[in-house]
């Protein structure tokens, strides 16, 4: 049986004003998801540096497995300016190591033994790592639940990028501001947001559709079905990772049978809890895990 719940893409170090933080989507979905008792992994690439070794201490003392091909580019980086906590401002490094993940015999046979995936547009900026996305997708069982988190950064990615991304993935998960590029990238014309996503749900054949609104709530679309959930007032220290931890505990809780609503009422309710924190991976009180 299929057994991985894998993050696969950038992972990094976010630069703070005041130090460095693991970061990258695909560490802190694998995180999150993980604890909901999954097998989570991270699949990326680092240098052959000081800050890559750091990586690796990092996610050992977090008790997240990891495949890490070593490659000669330095890791990645991106700067953080918390000047506004709920808006952070990033400034993306790019040729760094995470763009060039290479596809080898280890990564075919992690997918053969991957139950869910969960990938983003930033990692395909880099043409090596956008051809091992894809082959590792198309190795995966018939049966592994694909899920695109778009996570767009600035300039970095392509109508095509997303496109075959969509052709390839299950679950669609964006926010407000993603759907309306996206809109406007594949020239739909403008209406509801529900309009919107359910064309793209028909558009690429996905089984659901995740988007996030910040204070004004989430919804969950599904062929039939409709969920939405408030944002909860808390007192944020910061939004990093949040997204992430949302996608990685909706998944991790679908995966153990809940409901969509139920996941969806769960996902909010950790990404609130990790807006209080400092840093993308908190540990989960229990009684929110419950």
């Amino acid at each position: 049986m299929s057994q991985f719940v894998v993050g696969l893409g950038e992972v990094l170090w976010d630069l703070f004003p005041k130090g460095k933080r693991l970061g990258g989507a695909p560490a802190n979905f694998a995180y999150h998801a993980a604890q909901f008792g999954h097998e989570g992994l991270v699949l990326s690439a680092i240098g052959f540096d000081k800050l890559g070794s750091a990586i690796i201490a990092e996610l050992d003392q977090n008790a997240l497995p990891y495949h890490l091909d070593r490659v000669p580019y330095p890791t990645g980086t991106v700067d953080v300016d918390l000047s506004n906590p709920n808006a952070p401002v990033y400034t993306i490094n790019t040729r760094v190591a995470w763009s060039h993940i290479p596809f080898t015999d280890e990564l075919r046979a992690i997918a053969a033994e991957t139950k869910a995936v969960c990938f983003g547009s930033l990692a395909q900026w880099g043409r090596e790592s956008r051809a091992s996305i894809r082959l590792f997708l198309d190795h995966c069982p018939a049966d592994c639940l694909k899920i695109c988190d778009i996570n767009l950064r600035q300039h970095y990615y392509t109508k095509a990028t997303i496109r075959e991304s969509l052709r390839r993935a299950d679950i669609l998960k964006l926010n407000e501001d993603e759907l309306y590029v996206i809109t406007q990238l594949f020239g739909y014309k403008m209406a509801g947001e529900e309009v919107l996503c359910r064309c793209l749900m028909r558009a690429y054949g996905l089984q659901m559709v995740i988007l996030t609104k910040g204070v004004n709530g989430s919804i969950v679309l599904w062929k039939g079905g409709h969920s939405f959930q408030g944002t909860p007032k808390v007192k944020v220290i910061s939004a990093v990772g949040a997204g992430d931890s949302f996608t990685g505990a909706f998944i991790g809780s679908y995966l153990n049978g809940a409901s969509i609503p139920e996941a969806h009422a769960l996902a909010v309710r950790i990404s609130a809890y990790v807006c209080t924190q400092k840093g993308a991976m908190p540990v989960i009180p229990a009684d929110l895990l419950n």
